[in-house]
């Protein structure tokens, strides 16, 4: 599958000779309460079940500790989302900043399976709701693609994902400007901080073709400031668009999107 924003997919082949059988797949999801679910291959996960699920794991902090972990308020859920690593987190910030994912859930449930007679574990990192249905997404530096450990989990996640009729997607490092400009964004994305009336006087605005530096000499009655801000959560919200491969700067030309 494509990646829903230009980031860092990778394709994953099944392992040759790796025999699954499709009715011991088993998805867990643990509820907020602690109750858990468990779904065989062919139960139906609803979508508010998978949008309320808990992480399956607990946060541990310690000192040497290899991986950065911490929670991001998402604008997409309205609450914090968990992530792992700094990789996990700039595919949050991917994700939140995408228009056609409508939810997210980290770590969403424990997948069990059973290959050539082993059972086999894995938690997914995300679970993405999207206009394009539901969406597993797997986040991995591509330095470890190539461990025989790795590769094979991620093979036999996708195929057991299948029989369920999800996408399945395996992420890795994205295009470092576009991170940068979508983090810098994600910076205007709490549409609380802006003034209603400042963000319908840019929607009535003739901004298509001006400069980012230039679009507060549309609404000279407000501070500079301001309107600078309320352009960029325009740019968070796809109400503006400007080319993300390129470094945001005053001289980055907006579009308009509709």
């Amino acid at each position: 599958m494509d990646s829903l924003l230009a980031g860092g997919p990778v394709g994953i082949r099944p392992a040759l000779g790796d025999a699954m059988d499709s009715a011991a797949i088993t998805l867990s999801i643990r509820r907020m309460d602690g109750a858990v679910d468990e779904l065989g291959d062919r139960s139906s996960a609803s979508f508010d079940l998978m949008c309320s699920a808990a992480p399956w794991r607990t946060f541990r902090w310690y000192r040497g500790q290899r991986h950065y972990s911490g929670t991001y308020w998402s604008a997409t859920t309205q609450s914090h989302v968990v992530y792992e690593s700094r990789l996990e987190l700039a595919r949050l910030l991917f994700a939140d900043f995408d228009s056609s994912v409508h939810g997210i859930v980290a770590q969403p449930f424990l997948l069990k399976a059973v290959i050539d007679g082993r059972l086999r574990k894995h938690i997914p990192d995300y679970f993405l709701s999207t206009e394009r249905g539901p969406v597993v997404v797997d986040v991995k530096p591509r330095r470890r693609m190539s461990a025989p450990e790795v590769a094979s989990t991620l093979a036999w996640t996708r195929q057991a994902l299948a029989e369920r009729g999800w996408h399945y997607e395996v992420w890795s490092e994205p295009s470092a400007i576009e991170l940068e400009n979508i983090r810098f964004l994600a910076g205007f994305r709490r549409e609380r901080l802006f003034a209603p009336e400042l963000l319908d006087e840019l929607r009535g605005a003739d901004l298509d073709g001006v400069a980012i530096g230039q679009a507060a000499g549309r609404l000279p009655q407000r501070p500079e400031p301001c309107v600078r801000a309320a352009v960029h959560h325009l740019l968070w919200r796809h109400e503006l668009a400007v080319d993300l491969t390129d470094p945001l700067r005053p001289s980055s030309v907006l579009r308009r999107t509709a």
